[in-house]
């Protein structure tokens, strides 16, 4: 992978060699550090069996609040795989029950990902990813992803640099979700409710900085249509323990910031979605990064 440019950073790294992984710090091979049924998502996704859930190590987004840090800022913590044997763990998970196969986090290892789904898999294969993606590396992955799971973080430039060290992202993600909904095209539930082509658009409410949330709803209120895409205001921002932060990021949403939201979401006429209940916050959400679902 000689001179990256998988994400909008294109920041050329060689990242076969270990010296130089790139912002992402994620070697070339995909890594994973868990693959196991998850039940913490929305309920178009979990269903009653969980999201087949692959948790992929590194990130190309540096958030200070991340509450996976201790696999995202370590790209070479987990078992590295190859395509086929990524291809066993979904597979192995399909076997499972599960509604999906959902891939967390996996835009530095698409190359991989695209190579383990070159045969048809036998459930949705969903896309959860930060929104920090490249228009061309999503259209590698058309026919391949189902679902698409983007977060809406920003839309403040500002904002976008001081917490995730990328001031292009409301423009980036933008771009992104368009060719995320190009893709699929409107959402489609099954029978049960469970989501099996579409765009969820998730975006976590920061604690004092509801300006940016309702610049989210606003746009997504303004692009799309009704019946096109799905919505989820996220209420769980919990300080993640040993992290530097912003003394605004060092509580939780407040009751009083979370109904803002709410109201600016009824307001804009966003109706097709999920508003996440005060419960959702804390740590015991995070699950274990501990090679669940690698033992071969």
């Amino acid at each position: 992978m000689t001179g990256c440019t998988l994400c909008p950073r294109r920041c050329g790294a060689t990242r076969e060699d270990p010296a130089h992984t790139g912002f992402c710090r994620a070697p070339a091979a995909a890594v994973v550090t868990r693959a196991a049924p998850h039940f913490w998502e929305e309920p178009c996704l979990s269903g009653t069996k969980g999201s087949g859930a692959v948790f992929f190590a590194g990130c190309n987004l540096g958030c200070v609040y991340c509450q996976n840090r201790a696999i995202s800022r370590n790209g070479a913590a987990g078992k590295t795989l190859t395509p086929s044997q990524l291809r066993r763990v979904f597979d192995r998970l399909a076997g499972l029950g599960v509604h999906n196969l959902n891939l967390v986090t996996p835009t530095h290892f698409a190359p991989a990902i695209c190579e383990a789904l070159a045969d048809p898999f036998p459930l949705p294969v969903v896309y959860n990813c930060g929104g920090y993606e490249s228009v061309e590396t999503l259209r590698r992955l058309a026919g391949k992803v189902d679902v698409y799971l983007p977060d809406m973080k920003y839309a403040d430039e500002a904002l976008a640099g001081a917490l995730s060290r990328a001031p292009d992202y409301p423009a980036a993600a933008k771009a992104a979700i368009a060719e995320m909904v190009r893709q699929t095209g409107p959402y489609v539930l099954d029978e049960n409710g469970l989501l099996v082509k579409g765009v969820l658009i998730r975006h976590l409410i920061l604690p004092g900085h509801t300006r940016n949330t309702l610049a989210v709803i606003d746009w997504v209120g303004r692009t799309f249509a009704k019946g096109e895409v799905l919505f989820s205001l996220m209420r769980q921002y919990t300080p993640p323990a040993g992290a530097v932060l912003p003394k605004e990021l060092c509580r939780t949403v407040t009751d009083r910031e979370a109904e803002k939201c709410q109201n600016a979401l009824l307001a804009a006429g966003i109706e097709d979605g999920f508003v996440q209940e005060r419960g959702a916050a804390g740590e015991g959400y995070v699950p274990a990064f501990d090679g669940t679902g690698l033992d071969f």
